[in-house]
């Protein structure tokens, strides 16, 4: 693993090629013992938030990292109907996990129009969850994703670590590039606390505390003690309850601390031809598209996005050029662990 002990400092940010940035990638994962089909589904996530500018790319490759778990095996349905499944994970990565139930969640919607897939026994990250709602999107469903992890999220009014970080994701089909809303409910992903510690910064003073309840700028001491809701009140608090209730009690996994320790995860998929048809649908959330980009601006706004549109520009400009911005302790980091 990559130990992480550098003092806060501003960052430097380096250019390096989008190429090369891949391909280092590619080997830390290969490293942390997948296969190379594993590694390509791996890799495929991180870079999708990568080139985004999301918290969720190749920091998670340092600190702690994402080995392998020794004990992962088969990936198996133990529960099915023509328009649901739950899979046992079998103690493999996150990601692989739920890449597997949006695959079996897609073959379902496009026979019966609908479908409901969970996960348990996963055990890590499912990254940016983003990822796969825009998948769905681009085969013409709506798509809904829902991530659980362990507890570092306090509740309204408490200090204690009972919930996951807890994002959702909504993926929505339209006459051009689908609509991607993605975010966590708590006021900071817990790879963006990673992420502030590899940097050597510090975060917003009023998105954690440290164990005793104070609020701290200290990622280190935030690691220790938990997150706020994203909102800092009682309703991002309810909405990661509700998330912490579709990936915990309804796919048989751990919540607020309580079973084996293991994550789960939530898809599901709509056929908006259940109830309007395909074209109509897409023609008018494409015309709201261009309803919100046209409202009045405030002054010194320039423009105004829709969910995921920030991003997928960002992504473009990034390819355009083939160079991406890195910090460069995360960057050193990585080559690092892949040259030792």
């Amino acid at each position: 693993m990559i130990d992480l002990k550098d003092s806060f400092r501003k960052p430097k940010i380096m250019k390096i090629s989008v190429t090369d940035l891949q391909d280092l990638s590619r080997k830390a994962i290969l490293k942390y013992g997948y296969t190379a089909e594993e590694a390509s589904q791996i890799l495929n996530i991180l870079m999708y938030a990568q080139l985004r500018g999301n918290n969720q790319g190749i920091v998670k490759l340092v600190g702690r990292g994402i080995p392998k778990n020794p004990n992962a095996g088969e990936i198996k349905i133990i529960k099915e109907t023509k328009l649901s499944a739950l899979l046992d994970g079998a103690n493999n990565m996150g990601m692989i996990v739920v890449n597997r139930a949006m695959g079996i969640a897609l073959e379902k919607a496009k026979e019966h129009g609908f479908a409901i897939v969970g996960t348990n026994n996963t055990s890590s990250s499912t990254g940016a969850i983003g990822y796969y709602a825009r998948e769905i999107a681009q085969e013409n469903f709506l798509g809904f994703v829902f991530a659980g992890s362990p507890e570092t999220v306090t509740t309204h009014g408490s200090y204690e670590p009972l919930f996951g970080t807890n994002p959702l994701a909504i993926g929505i089909p339209t006459e051009n590039k689908p609509i991607v809303f993605d975010m966590a409910t708590a006021a900071m992903a817990y790879y963006g606390l990673i992420q502030a510690k590899t940097a050597g910064e510090s975060i917003p003073g009023d998105v954690a505390y440290d164990s005793e309840g104070s609020l701290t700028t200290d990622p280190a001491k935030a690691m220790d003690g938990a997150i706020l809701p994203f909102d800092r009140n009682y309703k991002g608090a309810g909405l990661a309850m509700m998330v912490e209730i579709f990936t915990g009690p309804l796919v048989g996994a751990t919540f607020v601390g309580i079973g084996k320790g293991d994550w789960g995860n939530l898809v599901y998929i709509i056929d908006p031809e259940l109830l309007v048809s395909l074209a109509d649908f897409k023609k008018q959330v494409t015309q709201m598209i261009k309803k919100v980009k046209s409202a009045g601006k405030l002054p010194g706004v320039t423009d105004i996005f829709y969910p995921g549109e920030r991003g997928d520009k960002q992504t473009s400009r990034v390819i355009e050029a083939g160079e991406i911005e890195v910090e460069d302790n995360l960057y050193n980091k990585l080559k690092s662990f892949v040259e030792e």
